[in-house]
């Protein structure tokens, strides 16, 4: 049965944790420059109406790493942007590849994708959801702490896509996990009601409550793209929500701090902070790639070749 990647709850705690033990042996065969090429003669489809570095580069190398071939269509390059419907578009696309990667800015176009293609549709990002990425968080810190079971995991600032994705998380995971945004910034409400069935769960609108004994803290831009009109007030909500050194004297003295990038220094993250840290926020980008592969493989093969 064909499976699909739209959000961390689209998967079971098993594939999860599957997903990182994974991206683990694939991150060691690149170091050791083996080559294993599953994918030969297969072909993703990327489809980016919203800009990418990241997650453009990071698919676009981990296809043809596994020996697969990507196909990049930008905004222009689609109907979908002069009214071609999304499930006419699924259809075809499914008779030609084998795999859809979407960042798209609303959620219901990669649910629609996933709803009527016939193939694997992963979300990329989305306003809502940004699950590659918070994949690629869980397994940099099994690396740095070598679990995340009995740590507290923060995040702190905007209640976005990042956010929703680090509750869908906490609930798939059952971690302990704490989130503070301002009033009015709430990630959605559905999953908050959710997570706090979870006694591991909690939510502050103090930065520092949040922080505090905290083994690692999260945040991400104030301002989103598509929310540029927002930015001065966004600015002024936000101003205490800074990662700064004052912040990390509540957590622990072996705190790490994490950033999806791109990191506005000065703006969510003190600039020396981000410095200190930018060993593990750079690792995170890296574990895009090794993540992505990994879902690569698991939805277009439905199984991994073990033996490599």
């Amino acid at each position: 049965m064909k499976r699909d990647f739209t959000k961390l709850l689209d998967i079971s705690k098993e594939e999860c944790l599957y997903l990182i033990d994974r991206s683990k042996e694939l991150k060691e065969l690149k170091k050791q420059g083996r080559e294993y090429r599953p994918l030969r003669d297969r072909y993703l489809a990327m489809i980016f109406e919203k800009a990418s570095t990241r997650t453009r580069i990071s698919f676009e190398v981990g296809i043809r790493d596994l020996g697969g071939t990507p196909i990049v269509l930008t905004k222009g390059d689609t109907q979908m942007g002069r009214g071609e419907p999304i499930e006419d578009m699924a259809r075809v696309l499914s008779k030609y590849v084998d795999a859809i990667m979407i960042r798209t800015y609303g959620q219901d176009v990669v649910e629609r994708l996933a709803k009527w293609s016939t193939v694997p549709v992963i979300n990329g990002l989305t306003d809502e959801y940004h699950p590659c990425q918070v994949l690629s968080d869980l397994f940099t810190i099994w690396e740095i702490k070598k679990d995340f079971k009995d740590l507290k995991i923060v995040y702190i600032g905007d209640g976005n896509n990042m956010a929703n994705s680090w509750i869908e998380a906490a609930i798939l995971l059952n971690l302990n996990f704490t989130i503070a945004t301002p009033e009015g910034y709430e990630p959605i409400s559905h999953l908050m009601e959710r997570a706090k069935r979870n006694h591991n769960f909690q939510f502050f609108n103090d930065p520092f409550e949040a922080a505090k004994d905290a083994d690692v803290i999260n945040t991400d831009v104030w301002v989103s793209m598509g929310q540029e009109e927002e930015q001065a007030k966004r600015k002024r909500v936000f101003k205490s929500y800074r990662i700064d050194e004052k912040l990390l004297n509540v957590a622990k003295k072996d705190v790490i701090v994490m950033h999806c990038l791109p990191a506005h220094r000065g703006e969510e993250i003190e600039g020396d902070v981000f410095e200190r840290f930018s060993h593990v926020i750079f690792t995170q980008a890296e574990n895009r790639l090794h993540v992505q592969k990994a879902i690569l493989e698991w939805l277009m093969l439905g199984r991994a070749n073990r033996t490599i």
